[in-house]
């Protein structure tokens, strides 16, 4: 059985553009996939001032999570410094997390947050 949704969306995207001490400030989607087969994520990534980046695709193991930086994911490059949003849709249903690693001074800070579930089960819009 599996839980969670197809797709996800992430409005607040966003990668600080510097960096203070070891940790690189960065994001990253984690996803966990609790289903007996693979999820084959395609993420999209929007912005404010240009054009959309489509379709990276991604595959998360059965019954495995996976931590995808969003300025590591092969073939797209996500500028730092620049508001972006994510959509993931995924061939089987998984749960999304969103965090953020900011280390632009001294005392870094982590945030996460849970993605938007768009028609899970259970979910109701208005």
């Amino acid at each position: 059985m599996s839980e969670g949704a197809r797709v996800w969306l992430v409005p607040d995207g966003f990668i600080p553009e510097g960096s203070m001490g070891a940790q690189e400030s960065h994001e990253a989607i984690c996803v966990l996939n609790t289903s007996a087969e693979q999820a084959r994520l395609s993420i999209s990534f929007y912005f404010e001032d240009r054009d959309p980046v489509k379709d990276a695709m991604v595959i998360v193991p059965p019954e495995r999570t996976r931590h995808i930086r969003t300025d590591r994911i092969d073939g797209v490059e996500i500028p730092r410094g620049v508001p972006y949003a994510v959509r993931i849709e995924s061939s089987v249903p998984v749960t999304v997390q969103c965090s953020r690693m900011d280390t632009t001074q001294p005392a870094l800070s982590l945030m996460t947050a849970m993605a938007y579930p768009v028609g899970a089960p259970g979910f109701r819009e208005g």
